[in-house]
């Protein structure tokens, strides 16, 4: 789940081919179905994200009441209109009376806190929750953000791997070497810095168990001298989330996929790259499918989040989307931080009956 800014935007409109009444606001490569002639190329406004929970008083100001999701009507999500994908609800709120907004672009504000908008967080099921102990020690994960919001994290051709992104649970895994010591948690967890007390029922511990990460991590550590290792991958399957893969996590081991590894080395922490990353694991811990490796097109990203997926080998479902990131790990001064992005397709964010647990 990538961070909540609610920030003012420059708008590109376009026309909605489906209806002479709307028209489509564009902030980054995502689009909003607006009024017609409520704003026009190069406005500015303020764009409120997906899964942003918005008060009461502001879903009335905005003429949002009863147009919204979840049971309180008030969480932004994405829907199709007339046809058209509208992700985000553009708007100029009376709260930014005489807020010079061009300005507040430049600056890059975040109007949540003044607005009274959250981050929406999904009910966690029993299987996932457990006993937790600090942990200050964890390598967490990171929130990646959407290209479509950072469309400028990458360049046109620049060397990157598209991987799918599977709609499970984030497992975070970290090996102490000095003691041995294994601590796992979640992704919402362990960005509070905590991990999850050893439970055989617990969802993350079926899955490390059943794989072997901690023995794989504790390979890799002392193979790349590490002091720790972080092993994250996505615990996945029917009961974990409503997109099962065609394989059954009630029973038996949970089904389980790396994603991503890092090691600290000399006090240094860095991650590996997606083709160190095969070669360290070497076929001892199963990975997320690699959809494509080559220079970027950022169309041709749009394309591969969409469709079916592939990591159960037959096609059972659509596809939430991709992870794309450079053969070579960078930093990026558009999100503040590492070089990785998701997109995630349209179908899978419109499905009916959908979880989002973390």
């Amino acid at each position: 789940m990538s961070t909540l800014r609610v920030t003012v935007e420059r708008l590109t409109i376009h026309e909605h081919p489906n209806a002479d009444a709307l028209e489509l606001a564009q902030v980054g490569l995502y689009r909003a179905v607006v009024a017609k002639g409520a704003y026009r190329t190069g406005d500015f406004a303020l764009y409120v994200p997906e899964q942003a929970v918005l008060p009461e008083e502001l879903v009335a100001e905005l003429g949002l009441t009863g147009k919204l999701a979840g049971s309180a009507a008030n969480r932004v999500k994405a829907i199709r209109l007339r046809g058209e994908l509208s992700q985000g609800v553009v708007c100029r709120p009376r709260a930014l009376d005489g807020v010079d907004l061009a300005r507040a672009r430049a600056d890059g504000t975040d109007f949540a806190a003044e607005l009274g908008i959250v981050k929406w967080v999904p009910p966690v099921p029993v299987s996932m929750s457990g006993d937790v102990e600090a942990a200050p020690d964890l390598l967490p994960w990171i929130d990646i953000e959407n290209l479509k919001r950072y469309p400028e994290i990458f360049t046109g051709g620049e060397p990157v791997t598209v991987t799918e992104k599977v709609h499970g649970t984030a497992c975070c895994l970290t090996y102490s070497a000095e003691d041995e010591r294994v601590q796992v948690t979640s992704k919402g967890l362990g960005a509070q810095r905590l991990a999850l007390v050893e439970d055989a029922k617990n969802l993350y511990w079926r899955a490390v168990r059943g794989h072997g990460v901690a023995r794989v991590a504790a390979e890799i550590a002392g193979e790349l001298g590490a002091s720790r290792v972080g092993v994250y991958g996505e615990v996945f399957g029917d009961g974990v989330q409503d997109l099962g893969y065609g394989a059954d996590s009630r029973r038996g081991d949970p089904a389980y996929a790396v994603f991503d590894v890092a090691v600290e080395v000399g006090g240094l922490v860095r991650w590996l790259a997606p083709e160190e990353l095969t070669k360290v694991l070497d076929g001892r811990l199963p990975v997320v499918p690699t959809l494509f490796s080559g220079p970027y097109d950022a169309r041709q990203v749009m394309e591969l989040a969409e469709g079916r997926e592939t990591l159960s080998g037959r096609a059972v479902h659509l596809r939430e989307g991709v992870v794309v990131r450079p053969l070579s790990d960078r930093y990026s001064s558009a999100v503040g931080g590492r070089a990785i992005a998701k997109v995630v397709s349209g179908a899978y964010l419109t499905r009916k009956g959908g979880t989002e647990y973390e």
